[in-house]
């Protein structure tokens, strides 16, 4: 476990609603190493998005731990499990979720403000970071000004703004065109090399899922790792 920045034993999760009992799963063990990358492939409901959530801390297990960066989550106070998650993590989504009112580079340079750095070292890393994405010639521009793809160029940005030790990515290119999609994927890949920052990816691309070190299926609440002939 110590080279690993996630790694979460025993976890289980159940919905409770009145006295019915959702079990998205249990006993659920995972590890991920410095700098791997990972997909997570499963069926619609399996829990691929309540897993991701768990592991970012965004949502509390039922049962069993989630360690980040070495971190217990569950020993954390909600205001330790905030500064962990900035600092450690980052996260991309389908839908990007950036700000409509900020331009792409206040919204990339937000999580390193929010951790308490100096707005000159906000405004450099930011700006180097949308650089890198293609998107230096767009940094005043607002989400509604850019296209599909640019908007998930800049969250992908956001992710990596404080070198986090672990992206984790749900279905990050979901809902953009082939071509667009394939050029952000490529985008967090190289990134990915350049800083040594693990990636955790939920897809329903098999085809993108292959270029990732490991492939893991979630299934009836178990996790089984796949072989190259199954994906």
């Amino acid at each position: 476990m110590s080279d690993a920045v996630i790694h979460c034993e025993g976890l289980a999760k159940t919905y409770a609603e009145g006295p019915l009992r959702t079990h998205v799963f249990h006993d659920l063990h995972l590890e991920v190493a410095r700098g791997e990358t990972v997909a997570i492939l499963g069926a619609s409901g399996a829990g691929k998005s309540t897993l991701l959530h768990l592991l970012g801390g965004l949502d509390t297990p039922t049962g069993g731990e989630v360690y980040v960066a070495g971190q217990k989550m569950s020993a954390l106070s909600d205001a330790e499990r905030g500064r962990l998650r900035n600092t450690a993590l980052g996260f991309v989504y389908q839908f990007h979720h950036l700000l409509p009112e900020f331009t792409a580079l206040e919204n990339v340079m937000l999580p390193v403000l929010l951790g308490g750095k100096a707005l000159a070292d906000a405004e450099a890393g930011a700006r180097h970071l949308l650089e890198a994405v293609g998107l230096g010639h767009r940094l005043g521009h607002k989400p509604g000004e850019l296209s599909g793809g640019e908007r998930q160029r800049a969250a992908v940005a956001r992710a990596l703004v404080n070198r986090p030790a672990c992206v984790l990515g749900d279905e990050p290119t979901g809902n953009l065109d082939e071509k667009t999609a394939a050029t952000v994927f490529e985008l967090m890949l190289s990134l990915n090399r350049e800083q040594g920052t693990s990636l955790v990816l939920v897809t329903h691309d098999r085809s993108l899922a292959r270029r990732l070190d490991r492939v893991l299926e979630l299934h009836e609440g178990r996790l089984r790792e796949l072989s190259t002939e199954e994906v």
